[in-house]
């Protein structure tokens, strides 16, 4: 469960970090309402996931796969470039996760 809770945190900030864009510097009502209550949900999903999780594991994680969906979010959305070195950055930010979770000491196996 509390996975799952992780996966939501993270669906909620890819949203609410795509519509940060999308608010135009807050200037947009819709998209700036979704960047709230996205943040707020992932926040509050993050905080739950931090009562079994360890801390380190949980923020890798949540950085890590945002850090990928919200770069695929920008392709798709915005029309935002990844070229061959944002592409091996990705590739090595979730090579980090994955080495993290399977070989770390403060992992929860």
């Amino acid at each position: 469960m509390n996975w799952l809770i992780l996966s939501l945190a993270i669906v909620a900030e890819v949203i609410a970090t795509s519509a940060l864009k999308a608010s135009e510097g807050f200037t947009r009502l819709f998209p700036s309402l979704l960047v709230a209550v996205g943040y707020s949900i992932s926040f509050y999903c993050l905080s739950l996931t931090l009562k079994v999780i360890p801390v380190g594991v949980t923020y890798a994680i949540w950085s890590g796969v945002g850090v990928v969906l919200v770069s695929l979010a920008g392709w798709y959305l915005y029309g935002q470039a990844l070229d061959l070195a944002s592409m091996i950055g990705i590739a090595l930010i979730v090579s980090g996760v994955m080495v993290l979770n399977l070989f770390g000491k403060m992992s929860v196996h």
